[in-house]
This record gives C-alpha cells, sequence and structure tokens, in this order.
C-alpha cells in the first residue's frame, strides 16, 4: 500500500506543474485522497459488504468532492486534478496513468444491470468536465477535451474534442 501511495504521490507531481512538493500532494490533493479511499472501498465491495462501501464512498464524496462507486475498477497512478465534481460510475473502468481534472464524468446510459460504464484504457487525458456516457472505450494515449460529450468509442492515441465529441488529430 505504501508503495502505491509512493506512486500516485509521485505520478501526480510529476503532472501538475503547480504542486510545490511531494509533502503537499500528500496533503493536499484530494483527487488522490478520494482514489486511495477507493482502494480500500472497493475491497470492501468485492468482500460483500455493498451498503458499508457504499456509505463509506458517500462520506469521501463530501471530504472531497469526488465521487467514485466503490464497484469501479481503477488502476495504478489514476490522478485527478481539481476533482471537484467528479463521478465514476459502478461500471467503469480505468486503466493506468490516466489523468483527469474537475467534473469528469463517467456516466451510465442504461438502467438495466449490465456494463454501463465506460472503459479508459492506460494513459489517457480527460479535460475538466467531459462527460463520457455509456460502455464505450477510450483507447490507449487518447486525449478528451474539455467540455467534450463523448458517446461512442474512441481510437488509441487520438484527440477528441466537441458535443458531440469529434476526433481532431
Amino acid at each position: 500500500m505504501v508503495r502505491r501511495l509512493r506512486e500516485d504521490v509521485r505520478a501526480m507531481a510529476a503532472r501538475d506543474p503547480a504542486a510545490t512538493g511531494r509533502l503537499e500532494v500528500l496533503l493536499c490533493y484530494p483527487g488522490l485522497h478520494a482514489v486511495w479511499a477507493h482502494l480500500l472501498l472497493h475491497r470492501l465491495w468485492n468482500a460483500g459488504f455493498e451498503l458499508t462501501a457504499r456509505l463509506l464512498s458517500n462520506v469521501v464524496r463530501l471530504l472531497t468532492g469526488v465521487e467514485i462507486h466503490p464497484g469501479a475498477t481503477i488502476g495504478r497512478r489514476v490522478t485527478i486534478d481539481h476533482g471537484m465534481g467528479v463521478v465514476i460510475g459502478e461500471t467503469a473502468e480505468i486503466g493506468d496513468d490516466v489523468h483527469m481534472y474537475h467534473g469528469v464524468t463517467l456516466g451510465g446510459d442504461t438502467n438495466e444491470p449490465v456494463k454501463r460504464h465506460p472503459t479508459v484504457e492506460t494513459g489517457v487525458h480527460i479535460g475538466a468536465n467531459a462527460t463520457l456516457l455509456g460502455d464505450i472505450t477510450v483507447g490507449k494515449d487518447a486525449a478528451v477535451g474539455a467540455g467534450s460529450v463523448v458517446t461512442s468509442d474512441v481510437d488509441p492515441g487520438a484527440t477528441v474534442v466537441g458535443v458531440p465529441a469529434e476526433r481532431v488529430d
């Protein structure tokens, strides 16, 4: 667990030019605190303590402004910069080295008990207030522009912007 915390702090310090040091990142970055809490709550969820995990995830949301469903799967070195308003749904899957900004939503598009949230592969960057909806895949090393609404798959390495999001590279 300590190794994971160190990795996350290093990743955030490298991605945020405003970070003055690792101690500041460790103590003052609520996006990381939300991800770390999620690691524990995800274990509770998978162990069958769904209600407890959900209740505690609401406490984390109140403290950090970041709502991550305990059923979501999150990789290593995932960073949320200025986390306020981020929502990550139950069946969302996030790969390693993903960076997102405030207001990002990884939301569902159906009420059916199926995979209904996005899969975000390794190395993706998601801009502020971007909304990704449904069982879509954002490919490795892709970028989603701020304010974009993504409702279909994004190719690896692609950059998408707009409403609806369209490829621009």
